[in-house]
């Protein structure tokens, strides 16, 4: 059986998986999900966490041709591409499961290489990004907008690909020196920073428009963000490993997620779509509490982004909270499209009971400030000797006040290494967390980045500039 995929807005296409992963948003301006999701597959005979993902995720890719495509990808082709996606990972188990101790868990979703767990899916994503263009004999431009961490693993995932250009947005000044270095000092002739003067959900806006103009990026563009659906599928596959690392037997099991544009935790939840054993999934929030507030008072209300010490949070609209709203309302794309019309026409808009009290059975949230941020990363490195993160922080602070049953196991996603984000490390605790040794000269390394305004026309000519291979004298020198 082939998955097909159907728009939040219901005025689009069905698609097959192959055109959904370069499609990225579809037509009418919404996000595509799978009209049937399939049950979580048998897992007997899986040791590895590539034979685990090749076999969770084939469901949704099975049978896909795509429109222009002469043939599916082979089970056997996937796999291989699954193996060679995380034989780069610093630790064999790939998200290895560390215990804390009261049953709490933590996962370290950290180990790729750029320190975050975007890299998980990413370097799955770019490869069948490659091979899906390869076998169309075509060319993209990848556009996509950060908060951080996203843009140094997708440029990680794409640099030195014959088949795309990516351009790459972030929110200048709003992002760790690690994180932007990691972005800028990449010299790959086909990776293209621009660093617009803005937040995390201008950049978003950006790319969104970009997907409705064409004009901006000269051809259809292709998404590796998470507005992607491959970005959410890759995603599940942590939720079951470490599912099965601290529940064996099959028992329930709760999350914990450090969360900003929702598709982590929405991972989470198709995991338990799928059949995992899901007892609380917990949205942890910072200061930028769009979907906190929205769980407390069932209303999506837009605030202005504060900058915080977990910068890769600042987010105030939460682009696939859309997908959930579609799957809340009852797969109603036409009430789905006028709720988010309101939304972003007025910043505010009520939800209807139903959706809310279907979401709210699914999630339970909470804002952690920065104080309490920094006062977890002290508590962790005083009781437990080790260094954690600022987002990571705000999901253990979460998972304490909000766990209903200590009875149920508890895993925290450590979704960042401490080491991208130093200074409120160190602040917390006194320790400056080092960065591993094939880091170590990233400060030495040259950037490579042009500052752009807030505005489709400056990016298309940056973009423009770019791709003809006239770029700027690199800045932030």
């Amino acid at each position: 059986m082939t998955v097909s995929y159907a728009s939040t807005r219901g005025d689009a296409p069905e698609l097959d998986f192959a055109d959904v992963l370069l499609t990225g948003l579809a037509a009418d301006g919404g996000l595509y999900c799978p009209v049937e999701v399939p049950p979580l597959p048998p897992l007997d005979g899986c040791d590895t966490y590539a034979e685990v993902a090749a076999r969770v995720i084939w469901p949704y890719i099975e049978g896909s041709t795509g429109s222009t495509a002469a043939y599916a990808l082979s089970v056997d082709e996937f796999a291989a591409m699954v193996r060679a996606a995380y034989d780069g990972f610093r630790h064999p188990d790939v998200c290895p499961v560390v215990e804390l101790g009261d049953n709490h868990f933590l996962l370290d979703l950290t180990t790729g290489p750029t320190l975050a767990f975007k890299d998980i899916a990413l370097q799955l994503v770019g490869r069948l990004l490659d091979h899906e263009l390869a076998r169309r004999g075509e060319r993209v431009v990848v556009i996509s907008a950060t908060s951080g961490d996203t843009g140094s693993a997708a440029i990680e995932a794409l640099a030195g690909r014959d088949s795309l250009d990516a351009v790459v947005l972030h929110p200048y000044g709003r992002v760790s020196d690690v994180q932007r270095r990691q972005m800028t000092t990449v010299t790959a002739s086909n990776i293209h920073n621009l660093a617009v003067e803005g937040t995390f959900d201008d950049c978003q806006d950006l790319v969104k428009t970009a997907f409705a103009d064409h004009t901006i990026t000269g051809r259809q563009p292709a998404a590796v963000n998470s507005i992607n659906w491959a970005r959410v599928v890759a995603q599940i596959v942590y939720y079951v490993t470490g599912a099965g690392a601290v529940a064996p037997d099959g028992g329930p099991v709760s999350f914990s997620v450090p969360t900003g544009n929702f598709g982590n935790v929405l991972s989470g939840w198709y995991a338990k779509r799928m059949g995992l054993a899901v007892d609380q999934l917990i949205v942890a929030s910072n200061r930028n509490d769009v979907l906190t507030r929205f769980l407390d008072t069932g209303r999506l209300e837009a605030r202005a982004v504060e900058p915080s010490l977990s910068p890769s949070m600042d987010i105030q609209i939460s682009s696939n909270f859309e997908r959930l709203l579609w799957e809340a309302s009852g797969r109603d794309g036409a009430a789905v499209a006028d709720l988010i019309a309101e939304f972003r026409a007025r910043g505010r808009a009520v939800v209807p009971d139903g959706w809310v009290e279907s979401i709210r059975a699914e999630f339970t949230g909470t804002r952690v400030s920065d104080d309490e941020t920094l006062d977890e990363i002290a508590r962790v490195h005083d009781e437990l000797g080790f260094l954690i993160d600022p987002h990571t922080a705000v999901g253990f602070v979460a998972a304490r006040r909000l766990r209903r049953d200590p009875a149920v196991p508890m895993i925290t996603l450590a979704t960042a290494d401490p080491a991208k984000f130093p200074d409120a490390v160190e602040r917390a605790t006194g320790v400056r967390p080092p960065l591993p040794p094939f880091l170590s000269e990233l400060f030495d390394r040259r950037e490579h980045y042009e500052v752009v305004g807030n505005d489709a026309a400056a990016i298309a000519a940056a973009i423009a500039r770019r791709l003809r291979g006239s770029s700027p004298a690199p800045s932030g020198q």
